[in-house]
Order: structure tokens, then sequence, then C-alpha cells
């Protein structure tokens, strides 16, 4: 057995389900087309009051990773389990945002409708537009700052402060950041950011006014939505049920 694999035998409770609902994420991201390339990551905080996380490794697209495919790092980015090796962006945006923000669950994307809005004026999505964008309202912070790749834990540092404690951010010419306490909650969360994302770039597109619902309509559908979570969760297990791991 590769050594840096045996932590995810000597604590099997703890990442054996995460890792398969980890990498679950990552094929459901794929097939809705919210990937790009080999790049963004997907990483879930070990819920052990330690700093250790996992996260999706360098150089595998998201369609073909299985659980077996997830790394174990610490708060520092030292990988303490797992076959291959992992992105130092990655590790400079997740471990911050993980530690400074107090998030479980981060999901960073560069999907293309919302990182669309991040290259407006505006930097993010209009929660008072369509229902699906309604579900965020007072739950979206924007970072309007570029400042390049993050190779530095610096500017991961920052992007975590400038989330404010939000659950979504929308990063200036880059990308977004979703956030949950749970990764079925999370993943649904990214698909209707995405989805909402879509509804507003189209809707611009006519060129027509747009007709925007009151804020407290709004916080009212943000409210509903979030006492209706098993939804997130019947979403998840069906994308389990239509997404069986990859064969090797």
């Amino acid at each position: 057995m590769d050594i840096l694999s045996r932590d995810f035998v000597a604590h099997p409770l703890d990442t054996l389900a995460l890792r398969a609902d980890l990498a679950l994420a990552l094929r459901a991201a794929a097939h809705h087309g919210l990937e790009e390339g080999v790049c963004n990551h997907f990483s879930m905080l070990i819920p052990d009051g330690s700093d250790r996380f996992l996260i999706n490794p360098r150089g595998l697209h998201w369609s073909e990773i299985d659980a077996d495919d997830i790394v174990m790092v610490d708060g520092d980015g030292k990988r303490l389990a797992g076959r291959h090796e992992v992105e130092t962006t990655a590790m400079f945006i997740h471990a911050a945002v993980h530690r400074i923000a107090g998030k479980a669950c981060v999901l960073h994307t560069h999907m293309p409708y919302a990182t669309a809005l991040t290259l407006t004026s505006r930097r993010m999505l209009d929660t008072t537009l369509s229902q699906s964008a309604m579900r965020f309202h007072g739950r979206v912070a924007t970072d309007g700052k570029y400042n390049g790749l993050a190779l530095s834990p610096a500017e991961g540092e920052r992007i975590a402060r400038a989330m404010n404690g939000a659950d979504i951010a929308f990063l200036g010419n880059h990308g977004v950041v979703v956030c949950g306490e749970r990764i079925d909650y999370a993943y649904e969360d990214l698909y209707f950011v995405e989805r909402a994302c879509e509804a507003e770039v189209l809707a611009r597109s006519t060129g027509l006014p747009l007709e925007p619902v009151a804020p407290e309509m709004a916080q009212f559908v943000a409210d509903q939505t979030a006492g209706e979570r098993l939804q997130s969760t019947l979403f998840f297990e069906a994308l389990r049920r239509m997404l069986p791991p990859p064969r090797r």
C-alpha cells in the first residue's frame, strides 16, 4: 500500500463517504458543463476538529474522478493521503476559505454564465430577478479586485476575507466560490447559481427592460428555499443514480 494512502484506511469513517460524495459532485459538475479543463477544485473539511480536508487531485478531468482519486491534505497544504498531487492554487484558495471563512464545503469553478457576470461592472448575480436567483438573496458577496492567479497564501486569505461570511462569492474577472455545510447542499447551490446566471445573461441579451421583484420578496423566497433543503439531498441522490463511478 502507498504510504500516502494509509491515512484513508486509518480513518475510514471520516473519509469514505465524504470522498465518494466529493467525487460525485465533481462528476456531476462535469455532466452539467461547469468544469474548465482540469482546472478548479472542490474540497470538504473532515469534521473531526482538525484542519484536514479532502480535495480533487491535479491533472484529472472531473468526469473521471472516483473516491480513490481524492486527496487528503492539512491546512498547510501537506498531502496526508492519496496517490495524486494537488495544484498549488487550489491549496491557497481552499485552505484559506476553510480556515478564515469557516466553510465546510468549498466549490470553486469558472462556470461560464456565473463567470460572465463577474466581467460586468456589477460583478455579480442580481438576486431580485429569477426565482432561482432569489434563493441566494442575502447570501452573496463580490470581490471586485482581481490580482492574477492565486499563487500565494496572501491572495487566498484576501479572497476568504472578501467573502465576509457569505455562502457565494463572485470573484471579479475570475469565477465563483460556492460554500455550504454539506456537499449535497453546496452542489445544488452551485447548480442553481449557474442556472440563475444563465437566465440573467439571456434576459439581458434581449435588450428589453428587466423586471426585478422587491428585495422583500426576494428575501421571502430565500427563506422558503432554506426550509426545503431535502430537495438538495434528493437532487444529489438522483445524480448518484445517474452518474456511477467511472470504470477503470
